[in-house]
């Protein structure tokens, strides 16, 4: 079942809306004329229904139908979650 959404990947800065997380996502690409390496940034609001998602954990996240204002993005599934801190 292949569908064309796109898809990114980025880690989680904020969690504290209710079932929403901030997500953080890098970009690199070459520069056209100088051929630097530019790294920008972009946050996105997602929605995650069962608010567990912690802060730092690595989420692959989904476009889909507007949600609300802001959140167009979903969480689909979590890579990897932060080490327990002791």
């Amino acid at each position: 079942m292949s569908n064309n959404r796109r898809r990114l990947t980025g880690r989680v800065i904020g969690n504290a809306m209710d079932k929403t997380v901030v997500v953080s996502v890098d970009q690199t690409k070459r520069h056209r004329l100088y051929k630097k390496v530019i790294r920008t940034t972009k946050k996105y609001k997602v929605h995650d229904e069962s608010n567990a998602i912690p802060v730092g954990a690595l989420v692959q996240i989904v476009e889909s139908r507007p949600i609300s204002k802001t959140k167009t993005w979903v969480v689909e599934n979590v890579l990897a979650t932060p080490e327990t801190q002791a």
